[in-house]
This record gives structure tokens, C-alpha cells and sequence, in this order.
């Protein structure tokens, strides 16, 4: 009833909220995005998005239709792998960015392992700057991270979002006084770029704790120890943005892509290299799972 092509270029439209955003990353037309939406909504019976010149937004049953194409994906690609013969086999080395330790990523990757059963999944949770540093030095396949810095174009998008600074309910942050920064330690990108804004508009800070864990991170936020950088769509539950009359600078926007490793010779890298493809298609066909339960 559900093309199965049709419902990744609608999950592909949902996430980036954009025809032509889509078009880019699945290396389409926009006129083709169209038709595959078009088709989508015809069988479902029902309007999915709403779009004008400005914006494109998902109707009441575009939002259901998100969580049924996740579905319907993954049981066509593990019915797919089991009839076909072709079976992927290897150890595939995934790295993945601290901010998705909260998310539903593990229901990707569960449904990625039910239809790959023989590929051999090594989980690495890291900060973002430190997976790069291992998937330039070979020790890791694939990485799902925050792009380094705006107008890389290096990776595969994601899903975009921007940057706040949150804290506990009720946290003050003084104007006359420097901020108080809870921070990942370096290469982190959140530290990078909260640094960067605040020297910018020449605000004084202070390092009141750094941690290697979001979980470190997130428990001396609550503690009213100070403010961090976190994305907008992520924040970790008992936190909250801190308003705007505090009057800390804008921290912009925030990308999360995947990137593909270099393959060793002699790891039998055209298992892998099938491996970090069809991981790669669960992740995009599912970034809708990538946000906490309730917020996607």
C-alpha cells in the first residue's frame, strides 16, 4: 500500500521541513520530492504537509504517518535481508555524539541489528570532537556528530536545529558578574562555541564545572552550579532555556550529520562498507526516533 520509496523521501521532507533540502540530500529532483509526497498522501487518503512560499509544515496526520513509516521501513528492510540471501557479515565501529544518549536511537539500532544479525555493532559514545579525531585515525566506520563548524559541508545532514543555554528552573545569571559555564572538556564543540559567542561580545566568564559526561553536565546544572550550551531539541529533562533577559549572546545554529570513515585495507571492507550504508539509510529513514519520546 506504502511504496517504501515514498516514505523515506516523506521521512527525508519532515526532517529537514524543506522539498529542496530534501531534494539535496536524497540527490533528487524537488520535482520528484513532490511526486513521492504527492503518491504518499493519495494512498493515505489524507493531506501530510501543509506548504506555502515561506514554510512547510506537517498536517495532524502528517505527524501519525511519522511514526507508522519508521515502522514500515524497518520491517521492509529485515524482510528484504531475509529473502534476498545477501546477508551483511563484519564489525562495523559506530561513533556516536553524547547528545543522543537520551533519545530513541537505540530503536534504530535494535531494527538495524534484527536485519543484520551477523553484522557485529561497535558502539562508541563520545564527544563529537573526539570522533572525529578517531575517525580521522581509522578507529571508527561511521559517526553521527555535530558538524564542526558552519559551511563544513563534510557529512551527510541530519537533522538541524539551534543552540540555547540552559540551566535549573529559577537560574540568575548576573549581568555585573562573570557567567558561570558548566562544559565538556576540549575538543568539545558546545565549549568551542559557547567560548567563541561570549568573547565576542566581550561578556567575562567563569568555569564553574567541566565534565566528560552529559549526565556529569546535566546533574551539576541541576544543582544551580551555572548555565551549559545544549541543543534546543535535546534538553535534558529538569532543565530549562534561561530567558532572554539575561541577555546571553546568541549561540546559532547546530547541524548533526554522518560521516563515513576511511576503510583499512584488510577488513574486509566491502562487508563494512554495505554494513555503513545500510546503517547509515536506518539513521536517516528514522531521524524523526532521534528526538527524546515526546518531542519529536
Amino acid at each position: 500500500m506504502y511504496e517504501p520509496a515514498h516514505l523515506r523521501t516523506f521521512l527525508v521532507v519532515a526532517q529537514t521541513l524543506s522539498f529542496t533540502g530534501a531534494a539535496g540530500r536524497l540527490g533528487v529532483r524537488q520535482s520528484t520530492v513532490s511526486q513521492h509526497v504527492r503518491r504518499l498522501e493519495e494512498a493515505a487518503g489524507c493531506r501530510l504537509f501543509t506548504r506555502d512560499t515561506h514554510r512547510v509544515e506537517l498536517t495532524e496526520a502528517g505527524e501519525a504517518m511519522l511514526g507508522f513509516a519508521g515502522t514500515i521501513l524497518a520491517a521492509h528492510e529485515r524482510a528484504a535481508a531475509f529473502f534476498s540471501g545477501t546477508r551483511l557479515r563484519g564489525r562495523l565501529r559506530f561513533g556516536v555524539s553524547e547528545d543522543f544518549v537520551s533519545t530513541r536511537l537505540p530503536e534504530i539500532l535494535e531494527s538495524f541489528r534484527r536485519a543484520h544479525p551477523e553484522v557485529d555493532l561497535e558502539l562508541s559514545v563520545e564527544l563529537s570532537g573526539v570522533l572525529y579525531e578517531r575517525l580521522a585515525a581509522g578507529a571508527l566506520d561511521l559517526v553521527l556528530a555535530k558538524r564542526r563548524r558552519p559551511g563544513d559541508r563534510r557529512g551527510q545532514l541530519v537533522w538541524r536545529d539551534r543552540m540555547v543555554w540552559i540551566g535549573a528552573e529559577g537560574v540568575r545569571v548576573d549581568p555585573d558578574r562573570p557567567v558561570p559555564l558548566i562544559l565538556f572538556p576540549p575538543p568539545a564543540i558546545t565549549r568551542a562555541r559557547a567560548l567563541e559567542v561570549l568573547e565576542r561580545e566581550g561578556r567575562s566568564w567563569r568555569i564553574t564545572c567541566t565534565s566528560g559526561s552529559l549526565s556529569g553536565l546535566t546533574a551539576a546544572a541541576r544543582a544551580g552550579l551555572g548555565v551549559m550550551a545544549h541543543t534546543k531539541g535535546l534538553v535534558p529533562p529538569g532543565l530549562v532555556r534561561v530567558p532572554e533577559r539575561a541577555g546571553l549572546p546568541e549561540l546559532g545554529a547546530v547541524e548533526f550529520v554522518l560521516v563515513r570513515g576511511e576503510r583499512e585495507q584488510g577488513r574486509g571492507s566491502d562487508g563494512v562498507a554495505g554494513a555503513v550504508e545500510a546503517l547509515a539509510g536506518a539513521i536517516l529513514g528514522g531521524g524523526d526516533r532521534l528526538l527524546p519520546e515526546g518531542r519529536g
